[in-house]
């Protein structure tokens, strides 16, 4: 359902279509969280990406942040959790006393194939019907609307505003 601005161009609630899709993926999630009840969603993720990662680069908690787009305390009190959970552990890298690399434990291993595997069922079924083209397009579109308001976000920030 399209409205009318008050220029006469259409609304189209693109914001709302992808809070809708995103709380599906958040229940899908949770349904499976319920069934191993070992990880949140949010630690699912964090914890993939550094599964995927790491297989064949380096992780660091800055990658972490770029990646999910959240500040360093957010990416903190995740990888802490992981940490207490014995997902992960830190090492120190010799290049840099200050730098710690992020390493699956041997139990976070453990998990990779049921982990990737959710993943790679939850992608199917989102893929599901749509032409290669169509869902290309997609990723592209959702990654320019991110970029958006990322820079929107850095110009309020700054105290600039294209206003």
């Amino acid at each position: 359902m399209c409205q009318e601005d008050e220029n006469g161009g259409k609304i189209r609630y693109v914001g709302r279509k992808i809070h809708i899709l995103s709380h599906q993926l958040k229940r899908r999630r949770m349904m499976c969280e319920q069934e191993d009840g070992s990880l949140t969603a949010t630690q699912r993720s964090v914890l993939n990406h550094i599964l995927l990662r790491s297989m064949v680069e380096d992780v660091y908690q800055r990658d972490i942040e770029r990646e999910f787009e959240i500040r360093r305390s957010t990416a903190t009190g995740i990888l802490q959790l992981l940490e207490r959970n014995g997902l992960v552990c830190r090492e120190c890298v010799p290049q840099d006393a200050r730098l710690k690399k992020i390493v699956p434990t041997e139990k976070a291993l453990a998990l990779r194939e049921s982990v990737i595997a959710h993943i790679m069922e939850t992608e199917n079924i989102l893929a599901q019907d749509i032409p290669e083209e169509d869902y290309a397009t997609c990723v592209r579109v959702l990654k320019q609307m991110s970029e958006n308001l990322a820079k929107q976000e850095q110009q309020e920030k700054i105290g600039g505003s294209d206003e």
